[in-house]
């Protein structure tokens, strides 16, 4: 597919920018560990990341990728507090992009594309990690999953993008490897684009239908 007219692309940043898991699940067993919990292998809980911060923790403390509805609010609270101290101190640590990142992204840029990202991910863990990897210079709108009221798979945040940079959405395409990407940009009525390296809780992407699926992050150029 090629994709004209094209102004903006968006970007999530867990399992499509960086592989930032290694680092999740360090944090979440040192949670688990100070609640006196039991602790997970690091492909358990990659395979609970991409629904932000509470999402994850409350999928720990279940164990498992659908949460207990019986775990009490004040555990649900304290152990996002813990969560968030302990990952906070160590948020970029062995975080890695993804092979073609930095080159594609660059290229993009000298192309003149607009690029913007859109996360789950709290808003105060973001610019650590892009300037960790000098990539903070790149993009024009960074919005977190606290930023607005409602996070992916809501449109909000792309509708919010858009409004922003006053673009129209059929003028931006969204890039990511979950499920909840590509359902946003369909609410958004906006062009996806899903990788399949990323997290996205053991399911095919290609069963979200985005307009284009890739396997490295590098091939986004024969599309821009």
């Amino acid at each position: 597919m090629n994709f004209k007219n094209k102004q903006v692309l968006i970007f999530d940043l867990d399992g499509t920018l960086v592989d930032s898991a290694p680092d999740l699940a360090n944090a979440i067993n040192e949670m688990l560990l100070e609640l006196g919990r039991e602790t997970f292998a690091q492909n358990i809980i990659r395979s609970w990341v991409g629904n932000g911060a509470q999402v994850l923790v409350e999928r720990a403390l279940s164990g498992s990728a659908v949460i207990d509805q019986n775990l009490a609010l004040t555990l649900r609270q304290r152990a996002l507090t813990v969560f968030l101290a302990k990952y906070r101190a160590a948020v970029c640590i062995d975080t890695t992009l993804y092979d073609g990142v930095m080159e594609t992204i660059t290229t993009l840029k000298q192309r003149d594309y607009r690029l913007a990202i859109v996360t789950n991910k709290p808003l105060e863990f973001v610019a650590p990690i892009l300037e960790a990897f000098s990539l903070q210079d790149m993009f024009e709108i960074v919005l977190g999953g606290d930023s607005l009221p409602k996070r992916k798979p809501d449109p909000l945040p792309l509708n919010h993008l858009c409004h922003e940079m006053q673009v129209s959405n059929d003028s931006c395409v969204m890039i990511g490897d979950s499920k909840n990407d590509i359902l946003a940009a369909k609410a958004a009525a906006m062009h996806s684009i899903g990788v399949t390296y990323g997290y996205n809780y053991g399911e095919d992407i290609t069963v979200y239908q985005p307009e284009v699926v890739t396997d490295t992050f590098a091939d986004l150029l024969q599309y821009f």
